[in-house]
């Protein structure tokens, strides 16, 4: 972030363009990855702007979406054809990017994986990823548990928890699976047995 300023700036913007709940929810979400930035030793001015902007394309309409996808040459895949809304995170990297000048490859990293999760999810993204599932407006099923594992445990069994959730969840409803999720939670799952017989 160049200066204070640039956070406070975009978030008056935000402001402008978000509705109330979402606003809020940012706010949350901010003050969450904070936390969890300090916890795992990540830079707090990157989580806190990635988290500002985690959801700046949540209000577009799946036309805008698909618009904005086209125009900044996102790779669409059938998923995201069928559920555009998935498209929020990827297209609002881009527009972090193009309407509020960040440039930080890592802040726009966990922007655009937020709602999907991906393989070899860097520390931030991992902390964008969780922040939202845990920040203090949520409310469903099982938020206590992942709220507390997030800071009692490691990140990748706080991650993995995550994605059982989400999996569970959109199997539940008879939704459609993001690859991307499978491939993120196989990953952590690959990542951390190979680390396991490494220690041995």
């Amino acid at each position: 972030m160049k200066n204070e300023n640039q956070f406070e700036q975009i978030k008056s913007e935000l402001k402008k363009h978000l509705k109330p709940h979402r606003f809020n929810h940012t706010l949350g979400v901010v003050k969450m990855a904070s936390k969890l930035a300090q916890k795992y030793d990540v830079d707090v001015k990157q989580a806190k702007l990635a988290a500002l902007l985690h959801d700046c394309a949540k209000n577009f309409s799946n036309q805008e979406m698909l618009q904005v996808a086209k125009n900044e040459k996102i790779a669409l895949d059938p998923i995201m054809l069928l559920e555009p809304q998935l498209l929020h995170g990827p297209v609002g990297a881009a527009i972090a990017k193009k309407t509020y000048h960040v440039h930080d490859p890592e802040v726009l990293s966990a922007i655009a994986c937020h709602t999907t999760g991906k393989s070899d999810m860097s520390l931030l993204d991992k902390i964008i990823y969780l922040s939202d599932f845990i920040e203090p407006g949520r409310d469903y099923p099982g938020v206590e548990r992942l709220r507390r594992d997030c800071f009692e445990k490691d990140i990748n069994t706080a991650c993995k928890e995550a994605f059982d959730n989400t999996i569970s969840y959109v199997i539940s409803i008879g939704g459609l699976l993001h690859p991307k999720t499978i491939e993120a939670r196989n990953y952590i799952i690959i990542e951390d047995k190979y680390q396991l017989e490494k220690d041995r």
